[in-house]
């Protein structure tokens, strides 16, 4: 339609498929991420969420398929031109996955490790993470200091520590209390909106997908099995789509 802008594609996986022996996990994923989009990917315990951000990630090797993120073919990068890509990628592991000998600073600056900057640069880059986050009173802590929100907070200014064009959040409200839940959920969209970055989320989680969503992927026997909003998805009448919603 005329006058209509067409975004950005971010991240973009074509017939991903990747098989352990005689279990077939992905059987020709499809999906893309528009610039600026939050896309929520929900699937069942061993329906290949983990191997597919395992091989988007390039800590696994599909067996065919394509993965383009930023305009860049993932899977014919050379390690160090992927080291460089990552950069531009921010990840929130399930659990927060900090180090638990390393205070809050430290931990935010492992990402930075590999970057040529002075000290008073990282020191710039963690206190505005942190303040992104609301927890700046907490840099000298170390990780067993913290609840469970306010670690899955730091781990959060980790992943946003270098501006990623794009994070992955991997079940970012697991083990979380629903007040604290709601918290981190809210503090996603403000980080969307402070720095304009795409999120692809994975979650078992409906409230967090009705609160997040611009669009669902319900990644079903190994395949893109249906997208739409959550809206959409919510009220379809087919078995499959509607067990994810009960």
């Amino acid at each position: 339609m005329a006058g209509v802008e067409q975004k950005k594609i971010m991240l973009s996986i074509k017939g991903l498929k990747k098989r352990f022996g005689d279990n077939i996990v992905l059987k020709g994923f499809d999906m893309f991420l528009e610039e600026g989009e939050n896309l929520v990917i929900m699937g069942k315990s061993g329906s290949g969420k983990s191997v597919m951000i395992k091989c988007l990630m390039g800590l696994m090797q599909p067996d065919s398929g394509s993965i383009e993120i930023m305009d860049k073919n993932v899977l014919e990068l050379e390690h160090a031109e992927f080291d460089q890509l990552r950069k531009k990628i921010g990840f929130l592991f399930q659990g927060s996955a900090l180090y638990d000998s390393m205070t809050v600073q430290e931990n935010l600056e492992f990402p930075l490790r590999k970057q040529n900057m002075p000290q008073k640069e990282k020191d710039v880059l963690v206190q505005e993470a942190l303040e992104s986050v609301g927890l700046l009173d907490a840099i000298d802590l170390m990780p067993n200091e913290l609840s469970g929100g306010m670690k899955r907070r730091i781990a959060l200014a980790r992943a946003i520590i270098l501006h990623p064009k794009i994070i992955i959040y991997d079940e970012p409200t697991t083990g979380l209390d629903p007040i604290t839940a709601k918290e981190i959920i809210q503090l996603m969209r403000d980080i969307q909106m402070k720095y304009g970055s795409s999120a692809l989320i994975i979650t078992h989680d409906v409230d967090c997908s009705r609160v997040i969503a611009d669009r669902m992927i319900l990644l079903i026997d190994g395949v893109n099995y249906v997208e739409g909003s959550f809206s959409e998805l919510s009220n379809s009448k087919d078995d499959k789509i509607q067990a994810f919603f009960k």
